[in-house]
């Protein structure tokens, strides 16, 4: 009986891994967040979701997005040698951040006008060479199939991160303690990455060969990372708005927007989008008859997984918000209603971004990250003009719903010129 509900597929048994893994690290956060509300305040999480802000936006350009290139040779010895640049790469850029830090954290902390980040702004250079190792690693592994070991670092670090914040907010570290426990948390999943990767590969490191991959895969530093960072900072752009134009209470409830619905959709999809990202590899090279199928069949899946899911939430989550999270957090109800159209159609889009990698559209997918940073900055400030930044957030959502219902059209528009 129990053989008969194993998914047949290996990518629907390899998806069930991942996702298993990433269900349990994220029923985690949220299930400790009525307790978390309770021990910070929104302003709290204001400050560390402009500290987050920066450090996603700076993990961007950390690897060189050389990471994503893991996935496409055929020999293994060339994948090695691209992790062994991405991880080169990863510190040469964390120690110029520490320098910059070092000698301009003044003007920084002027130009984000928030004082409480001054002295946290030395933890970013390591913030982003611990994602930028953890980014590398987990492309090597997801090239080799040990989804087992991605699934359990990714428990591993949300059951720290969870932890320590209960611990921190009992004793009244304030943001302190939100910005510890998520760099901790972080450590500690790299650490279970490092412990299971055998360094003695890295000895038969070709530097002609380094070289020869680099220049191969240089549209990644050339174009994917301004695809990726034009991404990143479109999404984490508008917290340094609010927290600089509005305040930190609304930066709080629009982190934790992002927090308890947008983030654990996000990376219940990332499960999805690591396996997607392997099988398209492949059938391009292996399978090209039924890779708009293979497209199809993906796009399918996602909206019967996500659609009743995110409808049911739509409906329920403003009334139950007050209860769950305490009075002081009434107001995320709002913020929650307004972002989740944008949530649904991202949690799809997502996971079918690895579309351009693969078929190496980078230029063509910068251009419309352009676009979208455009959109939402232009949402923004029409919220910021109009004094009313429920207006920016409803201009903001229903444009990112719009653009990436676009790309989806698009994605398939590739694989159907490429077969």
């Amino acid at each position: 009986m129990l053989n008969r509900l194993k998914p047949k597929s290996e990518f629907s048994r390899n998806v069930l891994t991942l996702m298993t893994g990433t269900t349990i690290a994220q029923a985690i956060p949220i299930a400790i967040s009525p307790i978390l509300t309770r021990l910070y305040t929104p302003e709290d999480f204001g400050v560390f979701a402009l500290y987050m802000s920066i450090v996603s936006i700076l993990s961007v350009i950390v690897t060189g997005k050389y990471e994503l290139a893991i996935m496409l040779p055929k020999k293994d010895k060339d994948a090695l040698n691209i992790l062994f640049l991405s991880i080169s790469i990863t510190f040469i850029i964390s120690f110029f951040v520490f320098l910059i830090i070092l000698f301009f954290n003044k003007e920084i902390v002027f130009i984000l006008s928030d004082e409480n980040i001054s002295n946290w702004l030395y933890l970013i250079p390591f913030s982003i060479l611990i994602v930028g190792l953890f980014n590398s690693f987990n492309l090597w592994f997801n090239r080799n199939k040990n989804y087992k070991l991605l699934a359990r670092a990714k428990v591993t670090q949300s059951f720290t991160n969870s932890g320590s914040s209960i611990i921190f907010g009992i004793l009244k570290f304030n943001q302190i303690g939100l910005i510890i426990s998520s760099f901790f948390s972080q450590l500690v999943a790299i650490l279970l990455l490092l412990k299971e990767f055998d360094f003695e590969h890295f000895k038969n490191i070709n530097k002609k060969r380094l070289i020869i991959l680099a220049s191969r895969y240089s549209k990644f530093p050339k174009i994917t990372m301004l695809h990726h960072l034009t991404n990143n900072v479109s999404s984490n752009l508008p917290i340094i708005m609010i927290t600089k134009y509005f305040s930190s209470n609304d930066a709080g409830y629009f982190m934790f927007s992002n927090k308890i619905v947008g983030l654990p959709i996000s990376l219940i999809g990332s499960s999805i989008s690591d396996v997607f990202f392997r099988e398209l590899s492949y059938k391009k090279e292996h399978d090209k008859n039924n890779l708009l199928r293979f497209f199809e069949k993906i796009v399918l899946k996602l909206l019967i997984i996500f659609f009743p899911l995110f409808l049911l939430l739509f409906f329920i989550l403003p009334k139950i918000t007050a209860i769950f999270f305490g009075e002081n957090w009434q107001m995320l109800g709002i913020y929650l209603q307004i972002l989740l159209p944008m949530f649904f159609f991202r949690s799809i889009g997502s996971v079918l971004s690895h579309t351009v990698v693969v078929f190496e559209k980078q230029f063509e997918g910068f251009i419309l990250e352009i676009v979208n940073i455009f959109l939402r900055i232009c949402s923004i400030c029409i919220g910021i003009i109009s004094d009313n930044i429920f207006v920016g957030l409803v201009l903001y959502s229903t444009s990112s719903s719009l653009l990436t219902i676009y790309r989806i059209f698009w994605y398939k528009k590739i694989i159907k010129e490429y077969i």
